[in-house]
């Protein structure tokens, strides 16, 4: 019989209150596993249990803190296939995908922030004509990191290791507790990695999962008088809400939200290098995820090229069972995803997007794929092109010059990564410092992850990734003292 996971809470496994519900494989439609279904209180208890640690934790030495960092990076890697096989067979992924950028990338971020940075830094000596007692003199000043306290972090479906470990560990590196909330539809990876966690020495109550299906558990998690800070990846819309609950006790947010990359495709680009990147939209994570390059804005010299090689691009790849080593697109999440992003393409064609490459489900047993799909012939007011799908299609709409590839690309409600291709460099740094995104990809879809990653509008609030990190989960404290 399939294993029954309990919750993680105060350092002990326990049975959740709510029963369990199943966890389910995408490309076979089989049983995964049974995940727990924590009550409110439970959620609650994870919490204070956070709180009643976070003192412990945040006084440890950084270099102690980062040692439990490290043995857990270590346990990851050591286990890489195993868990790699949990989390293909949770999310849909391929294996390559699974194993390297899910458990591979997770293991990296606890390596990275295993290494401990300065939490305090001078600055620059002042000059006062008059202090509050009458007197002159100088002040010396320092910057100080503090921890927040206990972090929330509700993490998103599409990758159950990648992104609760860019939570999580920069958060203990920090000295903070976590309260990890972890998205329903892929849970146990999540545990594995507490479990680890665990393993390596971190102490009861610094890290606590708790999850389910209601959404009174993500709701407690954050609600919670204990919790001082949430961090979320998802859609705009929970983000919104989310934030309406933090903005109540002022809790400090950190919110990585919803995207429609724009693809500004010049009539010099290389076009084998934008079909490439755009075609990561098609293959990665099927298209189930925010920095993809779904919304295409190719300049009219190179438009119709560009469609031809995107559409060839799109029923070329090998769509099926992402446990077969020629498989590059695999399943979507869910039943209900997949109806949801048929819905987008249906509703493409009565906008009078023509379809030009996939459109129909793809003819297998089982499992809950969707073709990928390229929409040529938009126009930018198509919901097709405005909306997030978040699945692998793609949608082309043509711009004559610079200054109207711009204002397309920055005509939206998101602002997470766009994406520049020209032969022009010069022009593409020049356009891309015009984009109003967090992230802008020159002739690439490739990121630095020591770079800043957020977004502007209603992508995100705030940054992370490397150093912006350790200031995400942080409060700057100010020391001052007459010199």
């Amino acid at each position: 019989m399939t294993a029954r996971q309990p919750l993680f809470v105060g350092g002990s496994w326990v049975e959740p209150d709510g029963g369990h519900y199943e966890v389910t494989d995408p490309a076979s439609e089989e049983t995964v596993g049974w995940a727990p279904e924590a009550s409110r209180d439970q959620v609650v208890a994870a919490c204070a249990a956070a709180r009643e640690a976070f003192g412990p934790w945040s006084r440890t030495a950084p270099e102690e803190r980062a040692a439990v960092l490290g043995r857990a990076a270590g346990i990851i890697a050591a286990r890489r296939e195993e868990y790699a096989s949990l989390a293909q067979a949770e999310t849909g992924a391929t294996f390559g995908t699974a194993r390297a950028m899910q458990v591979g990338v997770a293991a990296a971020r606890f390596r990275r922030y295993a290494h401990v940075e300065p939490a305090e830094w001078a600055i620059t000596p002042q000059i006062n004509e008059a202090g509050p007692m009458g007197k002159a003199g100088v002040m010396g000043a320092l910057a100080v990191r503090q921890p927040v306290g206990v972090v929330t972090c509700v993490t998103s479906y599409n990758n159950p290791w990648a992104n609760p470990a860019g939570k999580v560990a920069p958060a203990l590196a920090m000295g903070n507790t976590v309260v990890v909330k972890p998205a329903p539809q892929d849970p146990l990876s999540v545990y594995r990695m507490a479990q680890a966690l665990e393993e390596a020495g971190v102490p009861p109550g610094v890290v606590n999962v708790v999850s389910g299906r209601s959404t009174g558990v993500g709701e407690a998690a954050v609600a919670s008088p204990d919790v001082d800070m949430v961090s979320f990846t998802g859609s705009t819309a929970v983000g919104r809400r989310i934030a309406e609950v933090c903005g109540r006790d002022m809790k400090r947010q950190l919110m990585e939200l919803g995207g429609k990359g724009a693809a500004v495709v010049f009539d010099d680009a290389d076009l084998r290098s934008a079909v490439a990147g755009i075609g990561t939209t098609f293959s990665f994570y099927s298209g189930q995820i925010c920095t993809a390059p779904t919304r295409v804005l190719a300049q009219r010299g190179i438009h119709d090229r560009l469609v031809e090689q995107l559409a060839a691009y799109a029923d070329r790849v090998q769509v099926g069972d992402p446990r077969e080593p020629d498989t590059v697109v695999g399943p979507v999440i869910s039943a209900a995803h997949r109806d949801r992003v048929e819905s987008y393409v249906e509703l493409g064609r009565k906008e009078g997007a023509v379809v030009v490459a996939g459109g129909e489900r793809p003819d297998l047993p089982r499992g809950f794929y969707v073709a990928p799909t390229l929409l040529a012939d938009c126009t930018h007011d198509m919901r097709v092109v405005r909306e997030e799908i978040f699945g692998p299609v793609v949608a082309v709409v043509p711009f004559d010059d610079e200054e109207e590839g711009i204002a397309l690309a920055n005509d939206t409600d998101y602002g997470l990564i766009d994406y520049v291709w020209s032969g022009d460099v010069a022009r593409a740094f020049r356009v891309a410092r015009r984009l109003r995104a967090g992230g802008v990809g020159v002739n690439t879809v490739g990121r630095n992850m020591e770079a800043p990653f957020g977004g502007f509008k209603k992508s995100g609030v705030g940054r992370d990734v490397g150093s912006y990190a350790l200031h995400a989960y942080s409060e700057v404290q100010a020391i001052v003292w007459p010199g």
